[in-house]
């Protein structure tokens, strides 16, 4: 293993070792002492990167987990998960949270029943991964990421999205939390019994979205649900949440909160980018915000003659032309080929987006609210995916970028990996307050 890598790992899992004495914020609120030497500043830009990417402990807050089932249009394009170990390792990526998701569908019992078998399949299909790579574990705490990191292997963290798959049961987060979820999101596309979401459901049949909000944000199912993952130490992430429910957690959680693929609303005005008074609450109270590599989301709509094209494709398409204010730019056609067929015209106005692009959204979380409130969430397997960061084997070309935008050594280890560990310590410790 690279000695200098080593090093840095180990004083990272110090910090968390010692973090119910000293805060674990304090471990990256300054440089590390001499236990690495920073990269010369004659060195290649290039060079210092990957010295710098080696040395950072990478996390990816949010990628999707894969099944047979799913569509090819979201892997890579080898065909295979975009957080693949192959991946994963080339691109020195050393955490992944794998989503156990599911997606809209009926709010009945039947429904219900689907989602959480949904859920089911896609936990078993992450304990599998873990239990046939040897160089693959599955991580329950901030000590252990560390010290997975430090014995060279790749740490899955497990998530959850969408509480359509709890069946308006809370006790189910406790299920979720025996094997092995810690990261805990409560909506995806489509309100559900606990949360309004960001994306009002569009019904192809009638050609009208559901109400912008059902539940004014939380309901008091999702009240309780957040209190009972601060009690098991979970993380709550508001990512795909409405505004108001988004702030109603920030108040509700008793530790910080993240988003884990989320991006700016001023950049990109498309509703599951967070709004600046969302991004403030959550700096604010600790959390940290995880900028998604998806091109929809970081899209600039502030050109006339983009808004024009894009409002063409939708009108082509037989969708409203009140297509981003406040609705999403393409998540209402039912029929999987038509989609496909709507989503490739979109793209091709929209282009890929770009990790440049990126870093503008990091640059504004970071002057708006700090560098210890961002990191990165790709949401690969799911539509993550920029030219230049198509996959987890092109992590590095994030560090580069970063490094080229003007961000320290330090920086950048607090917006891989840095603020998330310490949110996670956070959590950890106020659930266990006498640790």
């Amino acid at each position: 293993m690279n000695s200098n890598r080593s090093m840095k790992r180990r004083t990272v899992r110090t910090c968390l070792q010692v973090a119910a004495m000293a805060g674990f914020f304090s471990c990256f609120a300054a440089p590390a002492q001499a236990t690495v030497a920073p990269p010369d500043a004659s060195t290649p830009v290039s060079d210092r990167a990957d010295q710098i990417h080696r040395d950072a402990i990478v996390i990816d807050a949010h990628a999707d987990i894969v099944l047979p089932s799913t569509s090819s249009t979201y892997l890579a394009a080898d065909g295979l998960s975009k957080v693949d170990p192959a991946k994963l390792r080339a691109g020195q990526v050393d955490v992944v949270v794998m989503a156990v998701a599911v997606g809209p569908g009926p709010r009945t019992s039947e429904g219900d029943a689907v989602a959480k078998a949904e859920a089911e399949a896609k936990l078993q299909a992450v304990t599998r991964l873990a239990e046939d790579d040897p160089l693959i574990s599955i991580a329950r705490t901030p000590a252990d990421i560390t010290a997975l990191v430090e014995e060279a292997q790749t740490a899955l963290l497990l998530g959850f999205q969408n509480a359509r798959a709890l069946g308006g049961d809370v006790d189910e987060l406790d299920r979720l939390h025996a094997a092995g979820v810690r990261v805990f999101g409560l909506n995806h596309l489509g309100h559900n019994d606990f949360s309004d979401s960001s994306r009002p459901v569009f019904n192809g049949e009638t050609g009208e979205y559901e109400a912008d909000e059902e539940h004014g944000g939380l309901s008091v199912l999702g009240r309780a649900a957040v209190r009972r993952i601060n009690q098991l130490g979970g993380i709550v992430d508001v990512s795909q949440m409405s505004k108001n429910a988004t702030l109603q957690a920030v108040t509700v959680s008793t530790a910080p909160v993240i988003a884990s693929h989320s991006n700016v609303r001023q950049l990109s005005n498309v509703t599951r980018n967070l709004s600046d008074e969302e991004i403030d609450a959550i700096g604010a109270q600790g959390g940290v915000i995880h900028i998604a590599a998806f091109g929809a989301y970081l899209v600039d709509l502030s050109d006339p003659e983009l808004l024009a094209a894009i409002g063409k494709v939708r009108e082509q398409a037989g969708l409203p032309e009140a297509w981003s204010y406040p609705y999403e730019l393409y998540w209402e056609i039912d029929d999987p080929a038509r989609r496909q067929s709507f989503l490739r015209a979109m793209r091709q106005v929209i282009g890929p987006g770009s990790v440049e692009r990126m870093i503008d959204h990091i640059d504004y979380v970071v002057k708006r609210i700090g560098i210890d409130h961002v990191g990165i969430g790709t949401d690969f397997n799911h539509g993550g995916g920029v030219a230049g960061f198509t996959d987890a084997s092109e992590a590095g070309n994030v560090t580069r970028a970063l490094l080229e935008r003007g961000y320290s050594e330090q920086d950048i280890a607090k917006i891989w990996g840095g603020n998330f560990l310490r949110v996670f310590a956070d959590t950890q410790r106020a659930a266990n307050p006498d640790r």
